[in-house]
This record gives structure tokens, C-alpha cells and sequence, in this order.
């Protein structure tokens, strides 16, 4: 198994300070149906790029529409994470991101994952 297709625990953001300093100072930008909010700072949790993903309660309303989104984002991520995390490692540094669903249903896997590429992209170039 590839190593850089898994999304470990230490991968995940889970401190509240870090999710705190991530909403307070990080730079944020909409890629329709996702809002990325990320911040270039060595993560607490030793992670090269810790992740955040959220659905609203009041976008999707039946939790398990909710966990579906989540599992989507989340695989989408994962399967593209490995340019991302090979700049961060070339340049030294550390990457927190939040990836915040803002549509108001369900999204197709094929449109989420073409989205997710866009905004890891994206970000990518705000690293340059």
C-alpha cells in the first residue's frame, strides 16, 4: 500500500487552538461547493498538512447526507494530497486547511474530486 494515499490521525486538525489560529489568521478563498481556509504554519500535531473537514447542519439537513459529503471530501483529498505535501516538504514548512462544504446538496464524486484538485491547486500557488 502507498503510504501517501492514507490520511493518518496525525493528519487530521484536532486541537482547538489550531483550529482557533486557523479561522483567526488564515487566508481563505470559495471554490463552489467548498470554502478553503488555510494557514502556512508548522502544525502542532507534527503533520506536514493537517486537514479540517466540515458539512453544515443547516446546508444538509439528514446526518447521513452529511457523513457522505464528509467521506467524499475526504477521499477526494486524499487521493490528491501528494503534490501538495511534496511542496510543502521542498519549502520546510507546515500547512493547516479547513475544507468547509457550502453547497446545499449532495455533490456528484466526479465533481468533487475535479473541484478538490482545483483547490489544492490553488492553494499550491498561494505557497509560491
Amino acid at each position: 500500500m502507498d503510504n501517501r494515499c492514507v490520511l493518518k490521525k496525525p493528519e487530521r486538525i484536532s486541537f482547538q487552538r489550531e483550529i482557533d489560529r486557523l479561522f483567526k489568521h488564515g487566508d481563505g478563498f470559495i471554490s463552489y461547493p467548498l470554502r478553503v481556509v488555510f494557514l502556512v504554519q508548522k502544525p502542532v500535531s507534527g503533520a506536514t498538512v493537517s486537514v479540517l473537514i466540515s458539512v453544515s447542519k443547516k446546508k444538509i439537513k439528514h446526518a447521513v447526507d452529511r457523513n457522505r459529503m464528509k467521506r467524499l471530501i475526504r477521499e477526494a483529498y486524499r487521493l490528491n494530497k501528494a503534490a501538495l505535501i511534496q511542496d510543502c516538504k521542498e519549502k520546510e514548512t507546515g500547512l493547516l486547511i479547513a475544507f468547509l462544504f457550502i453547497g446545499k446538496e449532495l455533490y456528484p464524486w466526479k465533481d468533487m474530486e475535479e473541484t478538490m484538485r482545483k483547490v489544492l491547486n490553488t492553494v499550491r500557488e498561494k505557497l509560491l
